[in-house]
């Protein structure tokens, strides 16, 4: 969990500044996690479901800039990383629908150049910790930094595809909003139940059951993407 530690010495304004980043920061994830949840369970193109995915947006990206910029003050460079990639992952998702007609322009060539910039980060991250003698960067294991550098690959050459089309449109545009907007729900819950175990109860501190709704959001992106995809609802609705 990043805390903003402000001295005795610090000015009162510094105090106030870091209580709220850090409530903003909090704040935004549990909304997000919530609205997120809605917005899976509401009908696909209905209105709750566009409601609770304009608030799951928004929470979203003030959780990914408020923490990337927290993670700047205290140095926490693979943070930074990580908050910067769910700004993009909820940025570009939003984008796709937002483009009705499935054009592509000058927002998912930048999206696509700051996704090869977390995949490369990831990949020096991953070096850097591999190095140490304790295999940790920023206090964490070296090996997830991997992954997280094959999927924002993945996510870069993606955006690469939809560039050299000229868009998306159809079941494609939808399955391409679906799992960024799952795997940017996924990043939140599974830094809320898993990464921040110490607001929780003590009874459940610790507790594997922590693990089942960390990675719900996984098996609502397989649901999904496969429902889209084979659902004749779907492709009409796409077409």
């Amino acid at each position: 969990m990043m805390i903003l530690h402000a001295t005795q010495a610090s000015p009162w304004w510094i105090h106030a500044l870091a209580a709220v980043a850090l409530l903003l920061h909090v704040g935004a994830g549990f909304v997000g996690i919530v609205s997120g949840t809605a917005a899976v369970s509401f009908r696909k193109g209905g209105q709750l479901h566009r409601l609770a995915g304009e608030i799951f947006v928004g929470a979203m990206l003030t959780m990914g800039a408020v923490g990337a910029a927290m993670a700047v003050v205290l140095s926490q460079w693979t943070n930074v990383m990580g908050g910067t990639f769910t700004f993009y992952l909820i940025a570009s998702a939003w984008a796709t629908v937002r483009r009705k007609d499935g054009g592509a322009g000058a927002f998912e060539a930048t999206a696509m150049l700051a996704a090869i910039g977390a995949a490369v980060a990831g990949v020096w991250f991953a070096w850097l910790g591999a190095q140490r003698p304790d295999g940790l960067i920023d206090g964490q294991p070296w090996q997830p930094a991997v992954l997280f550098a094959a999927i924002a690959a993945l996510a870069a050459t993606l955006d690469f595809r939809v560039l050299r089309r000229g868009g998306i449109a159809g079941v494609p545009r939808l399955a391409r909003h679906l799992w960024r907007m799952c795997l940017g729900l996924f990043i939140a819950a599974s830094s809320f139940f898993i990464g921040q175990q110490q607001v929780m109860p003590v009874a459940t501190q610790g507790s594997p059951l922590l693990f089942i709704p960390a990675f719900a959001p996984l098996a609502l992106l397989i649901f999904w993407l496969f429902r889209v995809r084979t659902s004749r609802q779907f492709r009409l609705q796409a077409a």
